[in-house]
This record gives C-alpha cells, sequence and structure tokens, in this order.
C-alpha cells in the first residue's frame, strides 16, 4: 500500500508475514513488503482481493408431515456476484449427500434452492443440511424432518385375573410414529356362534396398557388391541389366546312381542330373537305363554325353537295376553312381561245406519251416518268409505252408468263432506265401515240431485257485422249448462285506446233460444269490448269475451249506401264503356285517315266524373283488419258488478246468500253503474274473463 501499516487491525509476524484483522472492502489492494540487513534490502508487492462472504439467508425450516405427504425444504443463499459461476447448493441427509437419480421412480427432486420429497415415509426422516459453497468459503445449516404415521399394532396380549364373568387383558404399545397414542380400541370374537367376526368391546386411554373385561356366559372369547393416534387407526394386534366362560340361565327376554291374526280363527304370535351374547348357555329355546284378556282362563304354553308361533282356532278379533320367556339348558330367564295381542280379523258384518245427507250447493254434499259397534267391526277400525256415482245428468233423458268413486275418512267418523260433483246431476250414494281385512257391507242406497248451478261459458263469441254505430254479435250455448238455461247476460263498455274507459252497460236477455244480438247505438269508428255470460237460476256463469270496432260515416255510406252498389248502377257504367270504346275505335279510324277533329269533341268526348265509378279509396277506412278483434285490456269490475263463476266452492258455504240477480219470472234485477275509471284493457279472441271491465 502507499502508506505504512498502523493500527489495531495489523501485525506483522517475525517471518514477515502481515495479518489483517476482521478485513474491509477497503483492504483490497496491492501491499509491499521491504526487507533490510546489513548487506542491503529487498522489496516484493502482492494483490489482495476481497470477496463477500457466502450466508444462507432463508435456512431451511424444521417440518413435521403426515406420511404419504409431499415435504419441501427450503434454503436461499447470498454469495459474492465474482463466483457466479462457481456457486454450488447442495443437500445432505444424516451427514450423506443427497444424489438425485433420474429414474421414472424417483420422488426427491432438487430445484433451484428446493428440496421436494414426493409420497414421504418414515425412511425419510431425518436431518437434512443445506450446503452453500464457493471456490473461496462454504456456510451449512439443517433442519429436521419428522414423519407422522398411524401408530404401530400393540403386542404382547395376555389375560390374567380370570373369573367366571371378567377377565384383564395386557398389552405393550408399539411405536407411536411421532404421534401421541390417544386411545385403544379392543375387540372380541368368539367362534361358538360368529367365529372370524370381530366385534367392539371397549376403548382405552392411550396411557393405559391393560382393562379389566366382563364377559358374558358361554362365549369362547379371543381378543385383539388396535392403537389409535391423530393420524389414523393402526392395524390390529395378533389375537389373545381364548378363553371359555361357564353357561349360566338367560338374562334378557325377547322384545317387540306381537299378537296379530293372519286369518279369522288365529293369532301369530311373534318376537325379536336373543342375541347370541344374550343366550348365557347351549339349547336356547322360547316359551310362549297366552290366555284371552279379561276372562279367568289358564295359561297356554308352547316351548318352541324359533322367534314365532301361531295360535289357531281363536274366535275373531279378541284380545289376548301374551308373554315370552327365553330358557336354554341351565334353565328359564326372568319373568317376562305381559304385551296385549288380537287373534285375526275378519270382514266387517254390519254397514252403517241413519245415513242421510244435506245438500251444501250445486257441487257439494255432507253425508251423516251412525257409526258400527265395535263388535260388528271385527278387527281394527280403520275408518268408513262413502261410494258414489253418477246416474245421469238432469238435462238427458237416459242414464248413463258411469265409474264409481269413493272417499276415505280414516278412523272414528260420523259424517263426511263430499265434493266435485256435477250440478244438476241425479246421484246414488252409499256408506261403509272398514278394517285392516277390508270393506263391509254397503249401506242402503240414497239417490239425490243436485241443484243447478252457474253455467259453463258459452261455446264461443264472435263478430257477425258491423256497422257506423252498431255490432252483431253470435254465440253458441255453453257445453255445460249445469242446469236449465233462462238467457244470457251481455255486458259491453268502450275501449278506445286511451286512459278513458266507457262505463259498463248490460242487456239482459230472457230467451234461451237466441244465439244472435245487435248492440247499437254506438259512438262511430270505436273499439269496443263485449263481455257474455249465460245464465241459470243460479245466476250468471263464467264469462267470454270479444272485441269489436264500428266504422266511420263515410266508409260505412260506402260500403251500404253507395250507388255503386246498386244494380241500375252498374249497369249504366257498363254502357258508358261500351259508348266510350267504341268512340275510341271511331276516333281512331278517322286518325288514319287523316281527318281531325275539334277540341270541343275531344272535351265531349270525356265521361262526366259524377258519372265515374267510385274509386277504391271510398272504402279506404275499412279493412278485414276491422272484422277481427282488437287487442285491449281488462280490469276488475267495481262492486257493482260482481263475478259471475260459480259460488259452489265449500269455502263460500255458510257465507249467507248473495244479493238475487233475477226476480221470479227470470229477469234480472241487478244494476251496472256508469261509473269511469282509468285502466287499459286487454283481451284476447273469445278468451275467459272472471269479470268484465268496468270504469
Amino acid at each position: 500500500r502507499s502508506s505504512d501499516l498502523e493500527g489495531p487491525r495489523y501485525k506483522v509476524h517475525e517471518n514477515g508475514t502481515l495479518e489483517i484483522v476482521d478485513v474491509w472492502t477497503e483492504d483490497a489492494g496491492f501491499y509491499t513488503c521491504w526487507a533490510t540487513n546489513s548487506l542491503g534490502n529487498d522489496t516484493t508487492s502482492g494483490m489482495l482481493e476481497v470477496r463477500a462472504a457466502t450466508r444462507i439467508v432463508h435456512p431451511p425450516e424444521d417440518l413435521v408431515i403426515k406420511r404419504s405427504n409431499t415435504a419441501q425444504l427450503k434454503c436461499h443463499a447470498v454469495y459474492d456476484s465474482a463466483f457466479k459461476r462457481d456457486f454450488e447448493l447442495s443437500w445432505k441427509k444424516d451427514g450423506e449427500e443427497i444424489y438425485v437419480d433420474q429414474t421414472e421412480n424417483d420422488r426427491i427432486f432438487i430445484e433451484d434452492d428446493i428440496l421436494q420429497i414426493i409420497n414421504v415415509d418414515e425412511d425419510d426422516e431425518g436431518t437434512y443440511t443445506c450446503v452453500a459453497r464457493t471456490p473461496l468459503d462454504s456456510v451449512m445449516a439443517e433442519a429436521k424432518l419428522t414423519v407422522l404415521d398411524v401408530p404401530e399394532s400393540p403386542e404382547g396380549l395376555e389375560l390374567s385375573d380370570s373369573q367366571d364373568r371378567s377377565i384383564r387383558l395386557t398389552w405393550k404399545p408399539g411405536n407411536s410414529r411421532n404421534s401421541p397414542i390417544t386411545e385403544f380400541i379392543v375387540e372380541y370374537e368368539d367362534n361358538l356362534f360368529e367365529a372370524g367376526r370381530w366385534h367392539p368391546r371397549t376403548t382405552v386411554s392411550g396411557n393405559e396398557t391393560s382393562v379389566l373385561l366382563h364377559l358374558s356366559p358361554y362365549m369362547n372369547y379371543q381378543f385383539r388391541v388396535s392403537a389409535l393416534n391423530r393420524v389414523g387407526k393402526s392395524k390390529p394386534s395378533a389375537p389373545s389366546k381364548r378363553y371359555l366362560t361357564k353357561s349360566a340361565v338367560p338374562e334378557k327376554n325377547p322384545i317387540n312381542v306381537k299378537g296379530e291374526g293372519t286369518e279369522p280363527h288365529n293369532m301369530r304370535i311373534s318376537w325379536e330373537p336373543l342375541k347370541p351374547i344374550d343366550w348365557n348357555g347351549p339349547g336356547l329355546k322360547y316359551q310362549v305363554s297366552w290366555r284371552q284378556k279379561e276372562a279367568e282362563n289358564p295359561w297356554n304354553h308352547s316351548t318352541v325353537n324359533k322367534h314365532h308361533h301361531i295360535v289357531d282356532n281363536t274366535p275373531t278379533f279378541v284380545p289376548y295376553d301374551i308373554k315370552v320367556q327365553a330358557l336354554n339348558d341351565v334353565g328359564p330367564g326372568p319373568e317376562p312381561k305381559i304385551a296385549t295381542g288380537y287373534s285375526g280379523e275378519d270382514l266387517p258384518e254390519d254397514a252403517p245406519m241413519n245415513v242421510a245427507l244435506e245438500v251444501m250447493n250445486s257441487t257439494v254434499i255432507k253425508v251423516t251416518w251412525s257409526e258400527v259397534q265395535k263388535e260388528k267391526i271385527r278387527g281394527h277400525l280403520e275408518g268408513y268409505k262413502i261410494v258414489y256415482w253418477k246416474i245421469k245428468s238432469l238435462l238427458e233423458r237416459r242414464k248413463r252408468h258411469l265409474e264409481k268413486h269413493v272417499l276415505t275418512f280414516s278412523g272414528e267418523r260420523s259424517h263426511g263432506m263430499v265434493p266435485g260433483l256435477e250440478p244438476y246431476s241425479k246421484y246414488r250414494l252409499a256408506v261403509m265401515v272398514f278394517n285392516r281385512k277390508g270393506n263391509g257391507p254397503e249401506s242402503a242406497p240414497i239417490h239425490f240431485d243436485t241443484p243447478e248451478g252457474v253455467p259453463e261459458q258459452p261455446a264461443f263469441l264472435r263478430i257477425a257485422g258491423i256497422a257506423k254505430d252498431a255490432v252483431t254479435l253470435m254465440w253458441g250455448p255453453p257445453i255445460k249448462p249445469n242446469g236449465i238455461l233462462i238467457g244470457y247476460l251481455l255486458q259491453y263498455q268502450l275501449i278506445n285506446d286511451t286512459d278513458e274507459i266507457g262505463s259498463l252497460k248490460a242487456i239482459n236477455i230472457t230467451n234461451s233460444t237466441v244465439t244472435k244480438l245487435t248492440v247499437s247505438d254506438l259512438d262511430t269508428s270505436s273499439k269496443y269490448k263485449f263481455y257474455l255470460s249465460a245464465c241459470t237460476k243460479a245466476g250468471p256463469g263464467k264469462l267470454i269475451t270479444e272485441e269489436g270496432i264500428t266504422v266511420m260515416e263515410g266508409a260505412y255510406a260506402g260500403i251500404h249506401g253507395g250507388i255503386s252498389t246498386q244494380g241500375w248502377f252498374i249497369g249504366l257504367m257498363c254502357a258508358i264503356a261500351l259508348l266510350t270504346l267504341i268512340l275510341l275505335i271511331a276516333c281512331f279510324i278517322k286518325r288514319n285517315k287523316g281527318g281531325k277533329y275539334s277540341v270541343k269533341d275531344k272535351e265531349d268526348a270525356r265521361a262526366d266524373p259524377e258519372t265515374q265509378p267510385m274509386k277504391e279509396e271510398t272504402f279506404g277506412e275499412y279493412s278485414d283488419n276491422e272484422d277481427r278483434p282488437l287487442k285491449g285490456s281488462q280490469q276488475s269490475l267495481t262492486e257493482d258488478v260482481k263475478p259471475t263463476g260459480s259460488d259452489d266452492s265449500l269455502a263460500k258455504y255458510g257465507e249467507g246468500g248473495s244479493e238475487g240477480q233475477f226476480n221470479e219470472d227470470g229477469s234480472f234485477i241487478g244494476q251496472y253503474s256508469g261509473n269511469k275509471e282509468n285502466g287499459a284493457v286487454d283481451g284476447n279472441e273469445s278468451s275467459t274473463a272472471t269479470s268484465p271491465v268496468n270504469a
């Protein structure tokens, strides 16, 4: 260097070696050494280069991972840029260099600064060292990889402290595989009844290695143990030696004891059989006992080795006391509980009496009856059935036998509602009781007629003709009149495409044979909506709607009042046309001859405009489109015009009679208001509506 080296960081040894402590980057440079003696002096120089030390800034971290998962260890190092091509990062496991073989079964990969191990197992567990190396220096960092797995199976099972009904089981736990054992699961197998089938017996805390097991009589036990940690359950241990317990009487009796008949004169007693672990000894059987209930009869007994018994020659549907007791070769079990059973059912003997009905409206009736006595039902009462069928419509002469309808009412009942009947029809009805065996006899049939109801909507409604102030309507009677038709109710209102809707007007048609009507006194060139309903004594029925438009004054004259439609006018026009043709031919001939004629002749040859036929523009205000119904919108009526649908639903029954809509001679007495309200009217050709739009 150009200056002498002084300071605590520099030290010159006796042999001339220069030592620099705590080297800085600024220490780089040429260094010269002077040597002097009596013979003279000498110098030598050398270059000192200072490089940054290699450092691991992100060392790998200890990792705990479950078996079969993927482990990743990351090691990030920094080094002097001068060693960019010479830097090397390598890994060791437990001090041994890791070499990555490029085979298809490779599980270990090194990419940049990451070591990845796929599908780890217990052999991958250990200490992993990351080595960062340059030609100048090297540094290392290590991390521990811990692999978690299910425990190893317990071993060394031993039986001790044997008693008639207990024994102690002891074992040694296996390796916990880096996850503490939380519990042990003890299972048993018995080769007397279910050889090879293991059943759970008990669980023991993970810090216990023995358990006192309570046993059942007459079982040839062997046991095995499994360990459980947070990863999962180990494989079971090898089985213990077998241990045969002594026989004893049964300690339980069958459950779910039932008595039910399969035929009118028997009773099948059944139960849920005991499990083998509850037999307690060889030769298991069942003692079945029965006696008629509420009678001082002795018990009847039968011993069987199956899980049901049939008692024959019993009265029909009689209650019995029944019980079932387990017994084996050692003796009987405890005294069983008494259950109630019934002998077999038969079809009911009697039909319901005092059957009557009340007509609620044209589609609903209420049927009442007296309940059948219990002893006549001869079984468990399931309910009652109402059987009814339509004989014919009262509008027809001949009878039509249609299919029967059945309504079922469960449990104890003495009445029922029958909905969905057809108005103005003749019906027949009967009632019967039924049990689990089947139906009893039907009661004596009752005939009844349903009253008239409101009709269905007319079959169709069409515009048959239009004029400047009138529209002619045509319709068909309803397919289902539901009574005797007494007329029609026709309502209409102005529905021009504005917010103003005309008042609703009504026409009562008291002749039921009328199917065509002209509505007059309408506004010219206006759009109207018509609502038509058929009527019986029950009132007006469902609506059908149609829309029509009147024509303009001039168009109406062109259609009905113009002379162009008269025969004499047509003949005159034909004559004028013929004369004009003759005149043109004559002029043509004269012109070819070179002759001339005056301007007056030309003008005389022209036809009088008033004698010309009317141009088609005269009919410009009328087109085929005006014969078609125009779309509008529909709103509900005010309270002055009520819906005309059927009042036959059950929901409306009992709410009081509605206001009369006809007087005694069949004419309507309802009034329709002429108030106006805003709203658009929408309707489709021959569409059904529940009420007309009222303004």
